[in-house]
């Protein structure tokens, strides 16, 4: 009887034992392989770019380096307002820039120190004409700017250049500041036939010197005309000479009873002792 009950609850003891364990479909991971995992679609971080995808961004057409209707070499811009015969202020890229024409110079009629100068409001008005809230197209030559920051451009509209425009029709005389001599000769070519024809301001206001055939031509005038100012300094007594665009050369008066003098070009300068003015 005892040997029943013992085989009784051994039999018990088994079942409860089987009871406790864990469910035997449970998969055991093999060792050394990773579980793959498919991401859900639309759910999630937006994936981040590799780094090979940032170094090579899609080109940006926020801000062209180009403007593909200006011609090689020049760039686009829209006219903003006319300031007399040979500057104007034009607008690129959202900034505005004053530029100066290169190569000429107009009559003046924005200077409060000096009168308005014969033709000096036709000009003006003939660059109205020509250029007034038009899109241009700038060409740079050598410099970038000058002393006052304005961007130096030979300024084309409707295929003509309007700096050369002006000096056929005798608004502008030319006035040459080398390195920027691109088109020099054309200019000096367009002045003599406006000269030769009383075109302009070379029958309203000059009386042009008549050069000889053998020259010299002069420097800044391209004319047998000197226009280097000789001066000589009131506190120092140092001989010093002054060219057209210089800070110094409006205001500077020359007195010839003093010594001083104009000078054809700045070497005639150098060898009569001047030297040119720093600024």
């Amino acid at each position: 009887m005892k040997s029943g009950w013992a085989a009784f609850f051994i039999a018990l003891s088994l079942l409860a034992a089987c009871g406790s364990e864990a469910p035997l479909s449970t998969p055991t991971p093999t060792p050394g392989m990773t579980p793959t995992v498919t991401p859900t679609p639309g759910l999630g971080a937006t994936p981040t770019a590799t780094a090979s995808a940032t170094a090579s961004p899609m080109p940006s057409t926020a801000a062209p380096t180009a403007t593909p209707s200006a011609m090689a070499g020049r760039t686009l811009a829209q006219v903003v307002r006319v300031i007399d015969g040979d500057t104007i202020v034009v607008l690129i890229n959202g900034l505005e820039y004053r530029v100066r024409y290169i190569g000429i110079n107009t009559p003046e009629t924005v200077d409060p120190r000096k009168p308005v100068e014969c033709f000096g409001r036709e000009a003006s008005q003939r660059n109205r004409e020509l250029v007034e809230e038009k899109t241009v197209e700038l060409e740079k030559d050598v410099s970038e700017t000058d002393q006052y920051g304005r961007l130096l451009r030979y300024v084309w509209v409707d295929g003509e250049m309007v700096n050369a425009v002006l000096v056929s029709e005798g608004y502008a005389m030319v006035v040459t500041y080398p390195p920027d001599v691109k088109y020099q000769e054309l200019f000096l070519e367009l002045q003599r036939q406006a000269l030769a024809e009383g075109q302009g301001l070379w029958s309203a206001c000059l009386t042009p010197t008549v050069c000889p055939p053998e020259g010299p031509i002069c420097d800044f005038s391209d004319t047998c005309e000197p226009v280097i100012k000789g001066n000589i300094s009131k506190t120092t007594g140092e001989k010093i000479y002054h060219v057209p665009g210089g800070e110094f050369y409006d205001k500077t008066v020359i007195d010839e009873a003093a010594g001083e003098r104009w000078l054809c070009t700045e070497q005639e300068a150098i060898d009569a002792g001047w030297r040119r003015s720093k600024r």
